[in-house]
């Protein structure tokens, strides 16, 4: 199985940091990939990406 780890953030936080992890989050279950997420918003970082996660990761997104 694939593994992706992605970075969401947003200038004002508020909408669209969330918006972006959650559409990656079904997209990836759709494909069967695993996946990690940290979001950087309006709550600060949530969901920090572990070093484990980094290192297996096929993929890295930083949106």
């Amino acid at each position: 199985m694939a593994y992706l780890v992605a970075v969401t953030a947003c200038v004002s936080g508020v909408a669209h940091t969330y918006m972006a992890a959650e559409r990656l989050e079904k997209l990836c279950l759709l494909e069967k990939w695993g996946v990690s997420i940290e979001t950087q918003g309006a709550l600060g970082t949530e969901n920090r990406l572990a070093d484990e996660d980094i290192r297996r990761a096929d993929v890295a997104l930083l949106i």
